[in-house]
């Protein structure tokens, strides 16, 4: 059976994390559109592109040499300018570069048609903050996970000590409420959970039971 299957909900709710796992249950690659987003973000920033000048972010566009590779055990690599940029991905500067960025109308048109390539090819999971939405709205299976401010910075904070990088929560806290600002404020495709859509909140669930529950809806 061929899947189509979208997650929306803000950063650090374990969206990610749930829909890399029910992939490999189900049998069908797993799209993390964020990391789109983030493969941009570096490239402005080694192009020195300001990511807070939308004229700018609009000029690199064309520019722009961005692939999705699997690597054998299905892991997905993000690949700018013909390099690997997965490793760099994850710092606090390109989380925040990755949200500015997907503000800019032009950007998010222009990966929702390679995200789209790819669903139209095959069964597919993939998350973001616009699949249920715009993306693969016709899907019926869509769902919207989420968690608490405190919940995803506590993750964070844990995720950086376990990983010897500095950290600090109140920072992390602030940086979590300023980028759910940004997305569900920006003016074009904001993150929003609508009405036909299924909501898992994960503040008080493990991953495991986030896993089932979204399953669980698929099957039936």
């Amino acid at each position: 059976m061929k899947y189509s299957i979208a997650i929306d909900g803000p950063a650090g709710a374990g969206k990610s994390t749930v829909a890399k796992i029910a992939a490999k249950r189900l049998g069908i690659p797993y799209l993390d559109t964020g990391a789109m987003y983030r493969a941009l973000a570096v490239a402005c920033k080694r192009h020195d592109v300001d990511v807070n000048d939308w004229d700018a972010v609009r000029a690199y566009l064309p520019k722009m040499q961005m692939e999705v590779r699997y690597t054998d055990t299905g892991e997905q690599h993000m690949f700018s300018d013909g390099e690997d940029v997965t490793p760099f991905l994850r710092t606090e500067e390109i989380s925040q570069g990755a949200s500015l960025v997907s503000m800019v109308p032009e950007v998010r048109d222009r990966l929702t048609e390679l995200q789209r390539e790819v669903a139209h090819s095959r069964a597919v999971i993939m998350d973001g903050r616009d699949i249920c939405t715009n993306v693969l709205s016709d899907t019926p299976h869509k769902f919207f996970i989420t968690a608490s401010a405190e919940e995803r910075a506590n993750r964070r904070y844990k995720q950086l000590t376990e990983q010897g990088q500095p950290a600090e929560y109140e920072t992390i806290l602030a940086d979590i409420v300023q980028r759910d600002k940004q997305d569900s404020e920006r003016a074009y495709m904001p993150l929003v959970c609508k009405d036909d859509t299924i909501l898992i909140d994960t503040t008080a669930l493990s991953i495991e039971q986030a896993v089932e529950a979204l399953l669980s809806e698929v099957h039936e």
